[in-house]
């Protein structure tokens, strides 16, 4: 029941040693992530000391799981099955010691409704007037259907690395609402578009049952991972208003995600996000250091995690935002996810009459220099891009 510390030693911050030992462990070298799908959610056993290279010097932390507190009369249960959701009294919430505003709620989704999310990254979301990375290095008409482009790729797709990818699979991320500015790390007022109905709704359900009521969902990152992906150390903070949480959404397979403290030299501790986990940062949590080393397999082996599986039921409530996918849409979004996996991150910018300060000379495409907002944690170099996988 501990997990491996790693102070700074030789110039490298605990925060990326730890990172690194994390990267390159193989998947059966896991023992000291939390996973909160298990009984107690602690990790089976301490991580292991010997794999650190150079010396490094390893201390048990004790990592202590407990149960969250939900405003359960916040959310009715007619809003959370309209947003795709159990009722928020069957949820389990959970929290970890010494970080106070961390909330882990392990897939509340009801059967089916995870479907409805992961087909609106791929084949709505990124649509025009949302942005994407393909927009650095492509023409505006070569990106206005990624997934009317891709399907038919995606379905042929086998299992040989050398076939050519598809659009979608060089998709590394979307941004919505206030469009986050790579360059200037900014959001303005003069680079924004409508933010999706659908996926508001369900994050004003999600911040309600965690005591956040009137949270307005003003901005989205979405990230699209692959089994050789990463998302480097940083700090979501650009946001105007940081007393309003950070909401992460995944889907797929799994990840190992690390959260710190507020100085990289504090060693974070791992977890486990499977597909319709959601995490909730706030409060003391809402500007520590945060990454993700590694995307794995589903632990229980197959293609698809078996929540997938589950088709939407035939009679949806009145007034939901979730739609039903067809058949061929879902083949398209189920042969992506077999390598892949999807994290929504959705943030309110602005406080309730909170103005953008003026600025000048804004980029209006107000996008990275390159796809690297997903670089690869190998290089001495990187300089993490904050679209967060919280």
């Amino acid at each position: 029941m501990a997990a491996a510390a790693l102070t700074r030693e030789g110039g490298e911050d605990a925060f990326r040693r730890l990172f690194r030992f994390y990267r390159q462990r193989d998947a059966s070298d896991l023992r000291g992530v939390v996973d909160f799908s298990v009984p107690g959610g602690q990790p089976s056993g301490p991580a292991v000391a010997a794999a650190v290279q150079s010396g490094a010097h390893l201390k048990a932390a004790a990592i202590v799981v407990f149960r969250s507190q939900l405003s359960i009369s916040s959310v009715s249960d007619q809003d959370a099955y309209r947003a795709g959701l159990q009722p928020v009294s069957q949820w389990k919430a959970y929290g970890l010691n010494g970080y106070p505003g961390f909330i882990f709620i392990p897939n509340p989704f009801l059967p089916g409704c995870q479907r409805h999310w992961v087909k609106q990254c791929l084949k709505l979301y990124p649509q025009k007037p949302n942005v994407c990375n393909l927009d650095l290095h492509m023409a505006p008409e070569k990106t206005i259907d990624l997934w009317g482009q891709s399907k038919e790729q995606l379905k042929r797709k086998g299992s040989s690395k050398g076939e050519p990818r598809s659009l979608l699979e060089k998709l590394r991320w979307v941004t919505l609402g206030y469009h986050y500015n790579w360059d200037t790390k900014k959001y303005s007022a003069n680079h924004h578009t409508p933010f999706p109905s659908d996926l508001a709704f369900l994050s004003e359900q999600v911040a309600a049952a965690c005591g956040f009521r009137g949270f307005q969902a003003q901005a989205g990152i979405l990230n699209y991972y692959h089994f050789d992906s990463s998302l480097g150390i940083h700090v979501d903070e650009s946001e105007l208003d940081h007393s309003r949480p950070l909401l992460s959404f995944s889907f797929g397979q799994s990840s190992i995600f690390l959260l710190g403290g507020l100085r990289r030299e504090e060693a974070p501790t791992a977890m486990f996000m499977h597909s319709g986990d959601i995490m909730v940062m706030s409060g003391f949590s809402r500007l520590l250091y945060h990454a993700v080393p590694r995307v794995l397999p589903n632990p229980e082996g197959t293609a698809l995690p078996s929540c997938l599986d589950q088709a939407l039921a035939s009679d949806l409530p009145v007034g939901s935002v979730v739609e039903h996918s067809s058949d061929e849409d879902w083949q398209v979004c189920a042969k992506y996810l077999q390598s892949s996996r999807i994290n929504m991150t959705i943030r309110q910018v602005l406080a309730e009459g909170q103005k953008f300060p003026e600025e000048s000379g804004t980029n209006r495409k107000g996008q990275a220099p390159s796809e690297e907002s997903h670089r690869k944690e190998n290089s001495r170099t990187k300089r993490h891009k904050p679209n967060t996988d919280s």
